[in-house]
């Protein structure tokens, strides 16, 4: 989970889906959480911020060198790097680039290769937050 979290090293995301984080979070750069206010406002919304503010639109390991600096968007992804089990591997992510990579490799494969359940077994959900009624 922790080397495919470091796909958040690419993209951007709605303020309403990391509002909490920079208003409440104590894990959470100062300075960071107050950049990241000037383009979200307190009460939800759609605005756009980028997931990794080094390299927004590069695959790359600034992702786990924000976490080591406290500067993960997601409260899940700062959780990554918060005094647990985890911190080891986000530390040896962000000096290895390729261990990085390597590992991201394989763990897609690894999910790719899950089988969904299908037809009655399964459901397609109409909202991924609700199982459907």
């Amino acid at each position: 989970m922790t080397a495919l979290s470091g796909a958040h090293t690419i993209g951007l995301a709605q303020c309403l889906n990391f509002n909490g984080g920079i208003y409440n979070d104590a894990n959470i750069d100062p300075s960071f959480a107050a950049l990241r206010r000037q383009t979200c406002p307190s009460s939800g919304n759609r605005n756009l911020a980028p997931i990794d503010v080094q390299t927004p639109g590069a695959f790359d390991a600034a992702y786990y060198r924000n976490l080591l600096a406290k500067r993960g968007l997601f409260h899940s992804d700062q959780a990554l790097f918060n005094g647990g089990s985890e911190d080891a591997l986000v530390r040896q992510y962000s000096a290895s680039p390729a261990l990085f990579r390597s590992d991201f490799a394989k763990a897609m494969i690894k999910m790719g290769n899950i089988h969904p359940l299908t037809g009655s077994a399964g459901e397609i959900r109409k909202n991924c937050h609700v199982v459907n009624s």
